[in-house]
Formats: C-alpha cells, structure tokens, sequence
C-alpha cells in the first residue's frame, strides 16, 4: 500500500514514538513547578502584529519564515512562530502589566517556514518558560538558566554547553553599532547579500550569520559589550558569579546575540554535539516585549527548548523510552456467547484500571493469537462454553507459556498483581 506523506516539514508521530515525547513533557511538569511555574495554554495563533511588534520588524522569522493569512473578517493572522510573544499577550491583561510577577511555562507546537533539517521542522514543538513583570534582575536570570539545567537533567540529557553573552540595554546599543557599522563596512564587499542589507536594516543580526564568508569577519570584530554601561557590565557579571556559585559551567561567547529583537542584558543558548550540525538544543534570555496596546515593554526572562531536537540528543546518548502501552489481557473468545461475555468482561476491567483487548467477531482461535502477539498482550484468557460454565479459564502468560486457572471474579486482582 502506498505511504500518504504529510507536507514537507511537518511529520507524524506515532504510538511507538509517543513515550519520549511523553518523558520529557513529564520533566518539565515535574521541574518547572519546583520553580513556582504553573502551565499556561495560549492559543497556536494570534494577530500578526503580536509577532511583529513583539519579535521585531527587521528579524528573520518575522520577514521570512512566519505563516500569516487573513481569516474571513479580514484579519491577519498567524500561526504562532514561537511562544513568548503569545504568552506575553495573555499575561499584559493581567497584573503583571503593573509590575507583579507571573510564573508561567507551556508546550506546543511552533511553526516556522524554514528549511526543513534533521531537528528543524516547518512545524516543531518546544516547551518553554516566562517569569514576567518583575524588575530585570541578575538572580532570576541566573534561576531561570539553572532551572533549564535541572530540566535537562531530569529528561536524561547531559553533555551539553551553555554559552552566554549580554545585550546591554537600548542605551547601550547606539556606541556598539557605531563600531560594529565601522567594522563591517570596511569588509561589505567579502559578506553575503542578507548581511550587506542587515547592516543598514539591523546589524546585530549579522553577528548570527552562518554563511562562512561572514563568520571569518565577525570573529574579528570588536566586542559590543566593551562599549555597554559599567551597570550593565555589573549586571553581567552578577549573572556570572552566580552560576559560578551553583557550579553551573558556562562559556561567554561575545558573538552571542541570539536572533529576536527583544532581549536585553542576558542570553543564552545550549547546544550539543549529538545535534550535528544543528547543535542549538535550548535558549533564552531577559528581554523587554513591546505589545499593542501597552505604554511601556513588558519585562521577562524565559527560555524555549526545541522538543525534536532534544529526542535526537537522547537518541545519540542512548537514553531509551519506555515502549508504548500495551494490553495486559488479551481476551479470546471461542463462540458467540463467549464473545457476548467477554466484551462485557473487558468493560469491566478497563473500569478497573486493567487494559484489556479483544477480536469483536467471531474469528479462529488462531487468527486471535495472533491477534494478541501483534498488540504484545501481557497475558491471553480463552473463554469458550465450559469455561463460561465454570466461572472461570486459564490464564497464560505470553512471556513464559505458564497457565494459571483464574475465577472471573479474581481476574481483575490477580492482573492487578
């Protein structure tokens, strides 16, 4: 039978697959609340000028890689690119518009017009984080990267390395571009096209160019952080001191801005070598989301954790899931009345908390034993005519052969067992 392929970029993930899937939702569920985290559920779209005010005009992903259409009142929409800007939405209703904290962390899916690549999809998922509305902090920013760690470590994930960098705030930015500009237009001519447009449009993305023609010259341009304030130097710094503190190791990596708009003081990003070359598993930082509607930025920290990404590092160490869930009891029937008992008997058990499986017509005992191998059944009972008379069957383990006589009434406790 010929495979139906779902579009370019998205894919389907199937019962098999779901038990890493449900590991890691079951870390974050488990971390994030030691935090005082509690899960938010926005929608999956929202007013494009929540991204593109929220993200930046000038980014990547609003210029290039959003999905937006127009709905039947003539409203432009979009698909969610990626989760802070839709949760800071939900949350300026609310206090923390006027300077009170929210804890708050989701998961979904994301969706981005991207190139698809081994963990990079057109639609992936992430689970994140926002703390929102407090003043900027040194402490939080430092909790929240030592919560991702506690997450990662949780989900089975090791090896990886943190890097980190700072911002500055808009204040600081106008003496660094001056010297960034400087730089790269005495090498304009060497820089791939989006660069030679960025550095008129916005230059700090092209600190996160990729193409090698660019990489050699932003390797040898000055450091923005050296022409930031002395407070936003000590902000960084404090940021430090206290991963060291928590010996959390990090490496601070002077060409790390990531690639929105919003940030401001700390960034950070994860990446690990069972990636290949996608090695970003994780990011984040503290950032200042301008939204319609609102005076003033709303504060935050936050990060996202790219959940295809993470299942591929697991995968490279070795991490294994539980298979999926399969029926305890496999109930055969051999005859109509058998058949009438046993859908009844099966009810009963799944009220009970036991999974039990059966064929709803009459098929051969062989057909149903191979019914039962094909679902991996834990345990076969064959009821028949006698049997029903009885008030009871053998019940065979598949692993080992072994028979147990079992009275109907006990089945559920001795399953249970």
């Amino acid at each position: 039978m010929p495979k139906i392929i779902p579009p370019p970029g998205v894919s389907d993930i199937f019962p098999e697959e779901i038990t890493a899937w449900y590991e890691l939702e079951a870390a974050a569920r488990k971390v994030f609340p030691l935090y005082g985290f509690g899960e938010i559920r926005p929608p999956i779209f929202e007013f494009t000028e929540v991204f593109q005010r929220g993200l930046g005009g000038e980014t990547e992903v609003v210029q290039k890689e959003m999905y937006t259409f127009e709905d039947r009142g003539g409203r432009s929409l979009t698909l969610r690119p990626e989760g802070t800007a839709g949760v800071m939405r939900a949350l300026a209703g609310t206090d923390a518009a006027n300077g009170v904290e929210h804890r708050v962390f989701y998961m979904g899916p994301m969706f981005r017009g991207e190139r698809p690549a081994a963990g990079r999809k057109r639609q992936f998922h992430q689970t994140g984080v926002e703390n929102v509305g407090h003043e900027a902090n040194p402490g939080l920013d430092a909790e929240c990267i030592a919560m991702l760690c506690h997450f990662l470590q949780e989900a089975g994930i090791t090896g990886y390395n943190l890097l980190l960098n700072t911002r500055g705030v808009q204040s600081d930015r106008p003496a660094s571009e001056k010297v960034l500009a400087e730089h790269f237009r005495a090498h304009l001519d060497e820089m791939c096209d989006d660069c030679k447009e960025r550095i008129n449009r916005n230059i700090w993305r092209i600190l996160d160019c990729k193409q090698e023609c660019c990489r050699k010259i932003i390797e040898t341009a000055p450091d923005p952080a050296e022409f930031f304030s002395q407070e936003s130097k000590d902000y960084f710094a404090k940021v430090c001191d206290l991963l060291a503190k928590q010996n959390i190791p990090f490496t601070v990596d002077r060409r790390l801005v990531r690639g929105l708009d919003y940030y401001v003081h700390t960034v950070f990003e994860l990446t690990h070598s069972g990636l290949g070359g996608q090695s970003a598993i994780a990011g984040g930082g503290r950032y200042e989301l301008t939204l319609p509607g609102l005076k003033k930025p709303l504060p935050g920290v936050g990060f996202a954790a790219g959940m295809e990404r993470l299942l591929i590092v697991r995968e490279a160490l070795g991490v294994k899931a539980p298979e999926a869930r399969h029926p305890q009891l496999f109930l055969a029937s051999l005859g109509e009345k058998a058949l009438a008992f046993n859908s009844e008997l099966a009810a009963k058990l799944r009220k009970q908390g036991i999974s039990a499986a059966l064929e709803y017509e009459a098929k051969s005992m062989k057909s149903q034993m191979r019914s039962a191998d094909r679902l991996k059944a834990d345990y076969v009972l064959v009821i028949g005519d006698s049997e029903l008379e009885q008030g009871r069957a053998n019940l065979k383990c598949m692993a080992d052969g072994n028979e147990t006589a079992v009275s109907f009434d006990e089945l559920a406790t001795v399953l249970a067992k």
